[in-house]
């Protein structure tokens, strides 16, 4: 062989490898959820998978569940990963925004990632026991604004969405952090569990744990955070028709990313595939069964997100003493 045509077997070569190498997927993607199975993230995630597959050539996308310590344990994990695009993180608010906000030992910051695209919203509902006195919201922040100290409402720890909702909003209505009395429960089950059995006088959580409830009037909504009306409470007015529209920014979230500085050829299909999931209508249709509200975005305007949320979480963990 020829020197030049030696030359030219090499250049056809690399050319080859390099059209492979930009073909993405070329192998099953997985996908980490940093909590359990069953959870918002999970199902989530799950949505997303089953919908996205055929938008990659079929390729199967795997669901991981890596549990622990609130969701850090199975986020590093994602950040540690190769940046191929084959492992990509389920983000979830609790993991990405309020337990970076709270705690400095966290082993990643919320910008420690390549955004992909926001999710979902969970929308965000306050509600009193369905045979409460209280019909309303600001009915509920008079009552406590008149025996300081004397109202419970539950939580599932000092550090989550149930906790920093209600705290949230006793800053914006004026009242201290002391006005109302958290009850930290191990979970969001026992949270609704406490309100439904008159252990607490109300309770701030996502809308998928608790509209069930609310629909067999075991619990009375009487305040919703998205910015209109919800088809499934479509009587509960919004924080923002009520005076509070910075409540707006509590609300509960999904997100895709990826590790840092992942491979140009996977952030583009994925770029891709979400613009195309943002119409597709079995996902948005699957979104519906999980109560949750679609919300693809570019990857600048979820980084924008993502960052306001971190912020707001990190302003609240001060003001309240429990940033660590």
């Amino acid at each position: 062989m020829s020197l030049m045509r030696f030359v030219a077997a090499l250049v056809t070569l690399a050319l080859g490898a390099s059209a492979a190498f930009a073909q993405y997927p070329a192998k099953p993607i997985t996908f980490v959820v940093p909590f359990a199975a069953g959870g918002d993230s999970d199902l989530s995630g799950r949505n997303l998978a089953q919908h996205a597959q055929k938008y990659l050539g079929k390729q199967p996308i795997v669901i991981i569940n890596r549990v622990g310590a609130s969701g850090a344990i199975g986020s590093n994990a994602v950040k540690n990963a190769a940046r191929d695009g084959y492992t990509l993180l389920i983000a979830r608010i609790g993991s990405h925004a309020i337990l970076p906000a709270i705690d400095s030992k966290t082993p990643y910051k919320w910008n420690d990632f390549t955004m992909l695209s926001l999710l979902e919203l969970n929308p965000y509902v306050c509600v009193v026991k369905g045979d409460s006195p209280l019909r309303s919201m600001p009915q509920l922040v008079a009552q406590i604004r008149k025996m300081p100290g004397r109202l419970n409402f539950a939580t599932s720890g000092v550090g989550t969405i149930q906790n920093f909702g209600p705290q949230y909003l006793f800053t914006l209505a004026g009242l201290t952090k002391d006005h109302a009395i958290g009850i930290h429960y191990k979970g969001g089950g026992e949270v609704t569990t406490s309100l439904l059995g008159g252990q607490v006088e109300f309770a701030c959580n996502n809308l998928t744990t608790i509209l069930s409830h609310v629909k067999a009037g075991a619990l009375r909504a009487l305040m919703v955070t998205t910015p209109e009306r919800l088809a499934d409470l479509p009587d509960v007015p919004t924080s923002r028709e009520l005076g509070w529209s910075a409540m707006e920014r509590i609300t509960g979230w999904t997100a895709l990313m990826g590790p840092p500085a992942m491979a140009k050829e996977a952030t583009e299909k994925w770029t891709e595939v979400l613009g195309k999931l943002a119409s597709d209508p079995e996902w948005i249709a699957g979104n519906a069964k999980l109560a949750g509200i679609p919300a693809i975005r570019s990857a600048a305007e979820t980084e924008k997100f993502v960052r306001d949320q971190y912020e707001l979480y990190e302003q609240l963990a001060v003001s309240l003493g429990i940033r660590e």
